[in-house]
């Protein structure tokens, strides 16, 4: 193992740690708070007649909820990613794999990526950062991520804060967009444009689906901060403080879902970052996404077993048919076409 394929292990594992035993939400709430649908209570409908199945980029899922990209390349994450393929397998949902960068530095971490014998009919999402583009990844390199994984589409994801509060961060992000759009015209999969918890809005959003990505996953403020992560990681005093600075940084969930609908209203939508409950995914439904991504919790559960993931996913979805329940939706169609009111004030 070279010294890159050493660090980049080493820093996943970090991240792994660091999620499961530190406090790095975001100062920011992620902003369902400020919504609420209005009370059906004559809905016309039977409970056990409410269907989640949903169509998206071409794959049908039983429920709206998205595994988010988290983790792959070390020991630790093979043993997650096989417990998430397993649920999200039996339940039918889609599942978003962590950068897939360790893979092409190592087969052993390239194992760790390779779900279908867990996951042979859902919808995988492969991942790299695009950064790498800027890094010696090139169209081949992309393809071969997705290969690796037998994926559905391909995350790149943008993490510039990320990068500029790691140690070891890779900042030249100058003359991405072009990049991108090479990659949305030489791979045979649809790309996925994502944030890593502060959020994409519309000017960017508009930006990257000129470029040719098909799908936004806003990834907004509201969970994870990674300023807080890489907090930890940091050992020089001046860069704990400066990452500690970014806590509150970045655009509210519900908000970047809501900005991005209004002008980009035929692209598919994930609404991620801080959402923990059915009720989220609801409303993220509501104000115009077509998946609820989660992943502090699926994390948790991952490292237990299967079941700890399957027991979850059928929490959030029994709360996600409840709410369309109580508002008298009986699809996800007609869920997105229910309107949310402005909370009321609590006092």
């Amino acid at each position: 193992m070279d010294d890159s394929s050493r660090l980049t292990k080493n820093r996943k594992n970090d991240h792994i740690e660091i999620n499961l035993k530190k406090d790095v939400q975001s100062g920011i709430k992620n902003g369902f708070d400020l919504f609420q649908f209005i009370h059906n209570p004559l809905p016309e409908i039977n409970l056990i007649d409410i269907s989640t199945e949903s169509n998206f980029l071409g794959k049908t899922v039983k429920s709206p909820i998205l595994i988010s990209s988290m983790t792959g390349g070390t020991a630790d994450g093979s043993e997650i990613n096989r417990n998430l393929a397993e649920a999200a397998q039996l339940r039918g949902i889609a599942l978003g794999l962590g950068s897939g960068r360790a893979g092409l530095d190592s087969e052993e971490a390239a194992k760790t990526y390779q779900l279908r014998k867990w996951a042979p009919s859902i919808p995988i999402y492969a991942n790299l950062g695009a950064i790498q583009l800027n890094n010696g990844c090139d169209v081949d390199e992309c393809k071969r991520v997705v290969e690796m994984a037998e994926a559905d589409a391909l995350i790149l994801h943008l993490n510039s804060l990320q990068e500029a509060l790691q140690p070891e961060g890779q900042t030249n992000f100058a003359g991405l967009e072009k990049k991108i759009s090479q990659i949305c015209k030489s791979i045979n999969v649809p790309v996925i444009g994502k944030e890593v918890g502060w959020g994409i809005n519309a000017i960017i959003a508009r930006r990257l689906v000129d470029a040719g990505v098909s799908c936004i996953d806003v990834a907004g403020a509201g969970g994870t901060s990674w300023s807080e992560v890489e907090k930890y990681r940091n050992t020089s005093d001046s860069r704990i403080r400066i990452s500690s600075h970014f806590q509150d940084w970045g655009m509210p969930t519900a908000l970047a879902v809501l900005e991005v609908h209004n002008l980009l209203p035929k692209i598919p939508i994930i609404a991620s970052g801080g959402l923990r409950m059915g009720l989220d995914i609801a409303k993220s439904i509501a104000l115009g996404a077509s998946l609820g991504g989660l992943a502090g919790g699926f994390l948790k559960a991952g490292t237990q077993s299967s079941e700890a993931v399957v027991n979850l996913i059928d929490e959030l979805n029994l709360e996600l048919r409840i709410a369309m329940f109580a508002v008298g939706a009986a699809t996800i169609d007609q869920l997105k076409q229910i309107p949310l009111i402005k909370a009321y004030a609590h006092d």
